[in-house]
């Protein structure tokens, strides 16, 4: 049986660019106000009045400074504060998801780059951290839609959804179960951001990203990186969470609630997580073999600047760059299961033959995923 390789990836970037700057201006007007109606509550201690926030303090918070929504009117809107349907969406609940027109676009240019058609693939796995649709299964719709043949599944594992989907196809591939798999992680993250949160309304932004997988020995594919191995790790927590679910429906004048949405404390997570990342890697790397200088660059989730560097500097002894880990959180934000696989395919092009390279995903629940790959 011949190694499997990643032959084709492809990215979907939406259409409204949300600067840090307009959705502070949204948020302090809102908060402003919000603080103003609520004077009395606050002065008897009954409710926290909204700090303000600023550019200035997303920044050095995050290292993000715009991100991409399927809809930006909504969220930065002070008597709204949450995005609208975003164009294209059905209304009637019966057309294809915002979410499956987002992994379609991604999905058509991995296709393209691998050399195929959408009847050349057999497996499609859909693996994001949200869903806008539980069934029917969004990557079955999409298998249809592709005209893809043998199987699908959906799944999640937050933001580490997409190494554990691209882990499960060289599984199918390696047994023989597919023989071309399609792994989509569309992440439409900003429905569920509360944007009136001054510490998490900054944080997300929707993308989508995809990736073909087949046999070495099958692909027509020149630009092609050869998964060499795999490590994955998963560890409960609920630092990262969002309560929303089908519960809401037994509890619905919780619709909306905070709870449902995003929430996570940052600082347990930087000091639980991290670490745990680096122990994995570098398990990883004495399982194989390889060290550290052996890798020509490391394509880390994208969550946090602090968190990346922090990272990166204690495997590598020093300060990273931008050739080491690449950051594309500054022009998209966290998103979410996307964001390792966005920088993988926006700075993999560079590479020659024999060189390699370290995907490495962490988030929510907690889940840690870990692949080695190499340029053929």
């Amino acid at each position: 049986m011949s190694g499997v390789v990643i032959s084709g990836t492809g990215v979907y970037t939406p259409p409204d660019a949300v600067s840090n700057d307009a959705l502070v201006e949204s948020y302090n007007t809102y908060a402003q106000k919000w603080n103003a109606e609520n004077t009395a509550a606050i002065e008897a201690g009954n409710l926290t009045a909204k700090d303000q926030s600023s550019a200035a303090f997303i920044e050095k918070a995050s290292g993000i400074k715009s991100r991409y929504f399927m809809e930006g009117s909504g969220a930065t809107d002070p008597d709204r504060m949450y995005p609208h349907a975003a164009e294209g969406a059905s209304t009637d609940w019966e057309g294809t998801p915002v979410q499956v027109q987002m992994a379609l676009a991604a999905a058509k240019e991995a296709i393209e780059e691998a050399g195929r058609e959408g009847h050349d693939i057999d497996m499609v796995v859909f693996s994001s951290s949200v869903w806008e649709r539980f069934f029917p299964s969004m990557a079955i719709e999409l298998q249809n839609i592709l005209g893809a043949s043998g199987f699908a599944l959906d799944m999640s594992m937050a933001c580490s959804s997409a190494t554990f989907g691209i882990s499960t196809a060289v599984d199918a591939i390696t047994s023989g179960m597919a023989n071309k798999a399609l792994v989509v992680t569309a992440e439409y993250v900003s429905p569920l951001v509360n944007f009136e949160d001054r510490d998490s309304h900054f944080i997300f932004g929707d993308a989508a990203v995809a990736m073909v997988l087949e046999r070495e020995t099958e692909t027509k594919a020149e630009n092609i990186f050869r998964i060499n191995s795999r490590k994955l790790h998963t560890y409960f927590s609920t630092n990262i969470r969002s309560a929303f679910g089908s519960r809401v429906l037994l509890e619905r004048d919780k619709v909306n609630h905070p709870i449902q949405r995003f929430q996570q404390n940052g600082r347990a997570v930087f000091k639980e997580l991290l670490p745990k990342v680096i122990e994995l890697v570098e398990s990883h790397l004495q399982e194989t073999g390889r060290k550290i200088e052996d890798f020509k660059r490391f394509w880390l989730h994208q969550a946090n600047i602090n968190m990346n560097v922090f990272a990166t500097r204690k495997l590598l002894g020093q300060d990273p760059t931008q050739e080491d880990a690449p950051i594309i959180l500054d022009e998209y934000g966290n998103t979410a299961g996307a964001g390792c696989m966005i920088a993988f395919h926006k700075h993999k092009a560079d590479f020659k033959p024999g060189e390699l390279g370290l995907i490495c995903s962490f988030g929510a629940s907690y889940s840690i995923g870990c692949i080695e790959v190499e340029r053929l």
